[in-house]
């Protein structure tokens, strides 16, 4: 039985090429289609998926679960997943999660082999018990930012991340240093509190008092992050600098202070995370994580494993931080002196 990849390889093209005919997209040139359809006829190739499932065993489809699915951080890595399975003949479905008992009823019902043939889990940590279970169904899976000593995963270090964030405003010369983020009791993203690690580190290393007046956390958003900012902003000793675990939160602090009548970075300089592309845009300081190659890393070796199932030790990925200087952030003004309170 011929297979898409016989198609491609006749008509020398890409296999997404090939589904694109199948699937009667325009984004195919005239010619390209013609070679693409005399190859399927030569080939007597047949894209009837319930009849290839049912030979191969397989389902040719991925399942991506994640939180926050209009979250900009998860939109690139999700555009790297697609930009990776493209050239392949699976398709991913996603899972948005908003609750704990959702993930849970998705991971029950996806850790069976018959349901999909792999998964992709987004920034949610996984239970000994779910872990258990996906390994005794031999279900080839991948976390990308969240670890699992017995699956293969991608990650970076946040609380190096956050303390780096922390240190470029401790080395302009800042002492009143906010942090700003979402709820960091949360039970899917570790990244936060991570990052609110590595701030806490970095001020203990620089001999700075933690100050609990200048850590706020709530909702998701950029809306709430003003909200929260122009609170601490309103304190009678305001801080001078913010630290913000996302780019969407420190974009919501850069509003606050426009309406509070501060010149960022003069009076207020604030650094982010993630380096989204509205960071560029409003001229922000921030972590740059590679989202995009998170995504295509993990995809690739969910791949890898789904094809050649490998009886091999998990394997492990950590990928690069970098502190990317943008206008938001300038020396401190001369009145920034950490308070005896």
């Amino acid at each position: 039985m011929a297979t898409i990849k016989d198609v491609a390889r006749e008509a020398q093209v890409g296999v997404g090429t090939v589904s694109r005919v199948i699937n009667h997209s325009n984004a195919v040139h005239p010619d390209t289609r013609k070679k693409v359809l005399q190859a399927i006829e030569d080939l007597h190739y047949s894209p009837n998926l319930t009849a290839r499932r049912l030979s191969l065993g397989k389902t040719w489809q991925i399942a991506v679960i994640l939180p926050y699915l209009t979250m900009p951080s998860y939109v690139e890595r999700l555009r790297g997943v697609q930009q990776a399975i493209g050239e392949t003949e699976y398709y991913p479905i996603l899972y948005s999660v908003g609750n704990p008992d959702q993930r849970d009823e998705y991971l029950d019902i996806l850790s069976d082999q018959t349901q999909v043939d792999g998964l992709l889990v987004m920034s949610m940590p996984l239970s000994t018990a779910q872990t258990k279970k996906i390994l005794h169904n031999q279900v080839p899976t991948v976390l990308i930012d969240a670890s699992n000593p017995e699956l293969d995963h991608i990650i970076i270090d946040d609380i190096a991340g956050g303390q780096l964030a922390a240190q470029h405003l401790i080395d302009l010369g800042h002492r009143r240093i906010a942090f700003l983020s979402d709820n960091l009791d949360t039970p899917f993203q570790e990244s936060g509190r991570d990052r609110y690690l590595g701030y806490r580190r970095a001020l203990k290393e620089a001999g700075l008092p933690f100050r609990s007046r200048r850590v706020r956390e709530g909702d998701k958003g950029r809306q709430a992050a003003c909200r929260m900012a122009l609170d601490l902003l309103s304190q009678p000793e305001p801080p001078t600098a913010v630290v913000a675990t996302c780019d969407t939160k420190a974009i919501g602090v850069l509003d606050a202070a426009r309406q509070l009548n501060l010149r960022v970075p003069e009076d207020l300089s604030v650094i982010g995370y993630d380096n989204i592309r509205d960071s560029e845009y409003v001229s922000l300081t921030t972590i740059s994580q590679p989202l995009l190659e998170s995504g295509i890393r993990g995809t690739r070796l969910l791949l890898d494993l789904i094809d050649k199932k490998r009886d091999v030790p998990p394997r492990s990925y950590q990928l690069p931080i970098e502190l990317v200087t943008r206008g938001s952030t300038a020396p401190a003004p001369n009145q920034d002196q950490e308070g005896t309170k």
